[in-house]
């Protein structure tokens, strides 16, 4: 891990949204990119105009497939398979950057070695790709630069989800394609600020800017200047917490902007797990069906009714500025966080306004040192790493060195995902978004044109499965899997392939997190959202 972790631990954007119009190649894996990230297609789609090459890998035939040079149907699950054998090619074919190897990188031969077991045969028989479209893919890739890869949580809502991102910086580290623009490795994030919350340390094991807490300099920093004493342990991740709060190892919790009732896997244990604490504070901006669980409900104020930054996937730190008055009693999330501080005894949190928040972040933390209000209000686009006030931010990273100085080869190793198809539960569940409704619906199922445009659960499948279980489009069925069963109404397509349903996890009247699997990425702690067994039946 250690390689990744500091070389693209942070989870943002190498490269910026508006330099992918003038990528060369672009491997866009595990990402649905119209659907969920609209803006950025358009950015493919200047980039496609200009003669760029697309490659998609996804198991589901997507609109974004449509435009691709070469489309890549992966068995859900098989990425690390898939990016092996595109390497693998590579490398036998000699279409690695021997000179940007041999300048940036390090353990080649420990990750060639590792690409012995990907061979053709078997990265076939594990993805169900044709060989011949895997060598297409990876020579496209090889040979147009700058090449950029996209990806989302299609590769990382896996419990090998660490490993796939391994294999993607392999791979952009093998041709060369990082620390030149237009090129890279790009997550794009899923929320408008989980970036942001990201770089604030809400993370149980960093403080902000990714600092670590086992790292004895930097909890003295953090304690000399907050007059505490902190401590050297790594937290709980949610995943982490919510079996805690059920063996009663965890008694109570403080639920900020987030909706886990539907949103986490296997939400059957979340309710039990709120049901079990002492104590429960939702802060929110409705009243969600985790706050139903609440003894305490904080409102707090929307975007519009707030000042302060949010930072986005290309590292954007984004000046918001109030425009509405909060409603009722709703207040700012860090005001209501200071007020209870202070009412609890606590000192340093006398903040008066957002701007001396972000004052004191950029005392803190190292890449966003340069970064004020009074920068962002000039009208200056910063983006982090931005060390100083004379520091004009940083389009893309890397193009010295590695955070670590050498970029390292992280060696392969294939696993399957934890719970695969058998007899009782045939098929696959894996979870998209709809480009009409967002996250757990807690805002945009407020407005009538978008559940007129999407206003129910669908289930997709193939026809060929369809017709096998008597179903026809439109009618209603029941998915079970080993957690539970929701009922949803069927939309027979051929964009999923037989053997292969998919729904999103918008509608509380058909939690489809109820089926999903709680086994979760042993280094990243991300559950395996895209792949459970269920079934399918005619209601």
């Amino acid at each position: 891990m250690a390689g990744l972790a500091t070389t693209f631990g942070s989870g943002a954007m190498t490269n910026s949204v508006g330099e992918i119009a003038d990528a060369d190649a672009i491997l866009a894996i595990g990402t649905n990119t119209t659907a969920a990230h609209p803006v950025v297609w358009l950015q493919i789609k200047k980039a496609l105009d200009k003669g760029a090459k697309l490659i998609v890998a996804n198991p589901r035939r997507i609109p974004l497939a449509n435009f691709a040079d070469v489309w890549l149907c992966q068995r859900p699950g098989s990425d690390v398979a898939l990016l092996g054998g595109m390497a693998r090619v590579i490398l036998d074919e000699g279409l690695a950057d021997a000179e940007f190897i041999a300048a940036r990188c390090e353990n080649l031969e420990a990750y060639r070695e590792s690409l012995a077991a990907f061979d053709l045969d078997f990265v076939t028989r594990e993805t169900g790709i044709p060989a011949a479209q895997i060598q297409a893919a990876a020579r496209l890739y090889a040979t147009n630069s700058p090449a950029s890869i996209l990806y989302t949580m299609g590769i990382t809502q896996h419990t090998h989800g660490t490993d796939n991102v391994m294999a993607i910086a392999d791979l952009a580290m093998l041709t060369g394609n990082v620390g030149i623009p237009s090129a890279g490795v790009n997550p794009l994030r899923g929320q408008n600020n989980v970036q942001g919350a990201c770089d604030m340390g809400a993370l149980p094991n960093v403080y902000t800017g990714y600092q670590r807490v086992v790292d004895h300099a930097v909890r003295q920093k953090f304690e000399a200047a907050w007059g505490v004493s902190l401590s050297p342990e790594v937290g709980l991740a949610l995943t982490e917490a919510v079996p805690a709060a059920l063996e009663g190892r965890v008694r109570a919790m403080y639920i900020v902007g987030e909706n886990p009732v539907l949103s986490d896997a296997d939400v059957t244990h979340v309710e039990q797990a709120l049901e079990k604490l002492d104590f429960l504070v939702v802060q929110d901006i409705f009243l969600t069906e985790t706050a139903r669980y609440a003894d305490v409900i904080l409102p707090a104020a929307s975007f519009l009714e707030k000042d302060g930054t949010f930072t986005n996937t290309e590292r954007r730190v984004q000046h918001v500025r109030q425009v509405l008055r909060p409603v009722g009693e709703a207040r700012e999330d860090w005001h209501i966080t200071a007020e209870i501080a202070r009412r609890m005894g606590a000192a340093g949190f006398d903040h008066a306004t957002a701007e001396d928040v972000m004052t004191e972040i950029a005392s803190l933390t190292p890449s966003y040192g340069g970064i004020s209000h009074t920068r962002l209000e000039a009208g200056e686009a910063l983006q982090w790493p931005c060390p100083d006030s004379s520091h004009p931010g940083t389009c893309y990273l890397y193009d010295q060195e590695f955070s670590r100085g050498k970029g390292y080869f992280m060696p392969l190793e294939y696993r399957p995902s934890a719970e695969l198809p058998d007899a009782q539960y045939p098929l696959i569940l894996t979870t998209e978004r709809s480009l009409y409704q967002y996250h757990t619906g807690t805002m945009t199922r407020k407005v009538d044109g978008l559940n007129r445009l999407r206003g129910e659960e669908l289930v997709e499948i193939n026809a060929a499965d369809a017709a096998g279980l008597g179903v026809v489009d439109g009618d209603m069925v029941r998915v079970s899997s080993r957690r539970g069963e929701v009922a949803a109404r069927a939309c027979v397509t051929a964009v999923s392939p037989p053997g292969v349903i998919c729904m999103s996890f918008h509608f509380a009247e058909s939690p489809t997190n109820r089926l999903t699997n709680p086994a979760y990425d042993p280094v990243a702690k991300i559950p395996e959202y895209k792949v459970c067994a269920v079934k399918v039946e005619k209601e």
